[in-house]
């Protein structure tokens, strides 16, 4: 999501004890496993195991929250929703301990256009989306992979080699 675009509380379920809600049939997920794996990734950053809710949605509606939000008339594979505007992380860890508790936001996952580009890059739909859930909590962080000069990007990689994901 850009800067100062936030999704409005009534958009989202919100904060609870899952971490996910699978609110599309077209793509069949392995939730639990993914739900591990997002707890595994907060871990990995820092992250308290509740720092962001996902919601999987259809196309139809990840097109509607791209053009609502981000004035694009398509569908994505992922959009973050931050609880509150965040500035680029000067430094991974310091944002990390400024953050640690507390919610991060909503990341909403189009399986369908995951599905396709996993297809397009020869990797399993399950790394494909990790990789998106790993990406959709950088943008929760501050990253922001269109204005900061490769920051997220190598950190994204990083990450996912610590995570044992495909580049």
């Amino acid at each position: 999501m850009g800067k100062g675009r936030r999704a409005p509380k009534a958009v989202w379920v919100g904060h609870n004890l899952t971490l996910m809600e699978n609110c599309q049939g077209a793509v069949r997920l392995e939730m639990a496993s993914l739900e591990r794996f997002l707890r595994r990734t907060n871990r990995e950053i820092g992250l308290s195991g509740d720092a962001a809710f996902v919601r999987f949605v259809t196309d139809a509606e990840m097109a509607r929250l791209n053009g609502k939000f981000r004035k694009r008339v398509r569908s994505t594979d992922v959009l973050s929703f931050p609880s509150e505007e965040r500035t680029r992380p000067a430094r991974m860890r310091v944002r990390v301990r400024s953050l640690r508790g507390k919610f991060l936001g909503d990341i909403a996952i189009s399986p369908g256009v995951a599905r396709r580009n996993a297809k397009l890059s020869g990797r399993s739909l399950s790394d494909e989306i990790c990789i998106l859930l790993l990406h959709g909590l950088l943008h929760l962080l501050g990253y922001d992979h269109e204005t900061d000069r490769g920051e997220m990007e190598r950190m994204e990689a990083k990450l996912r080699q610590r995570l044992g994901l495909a580049q």
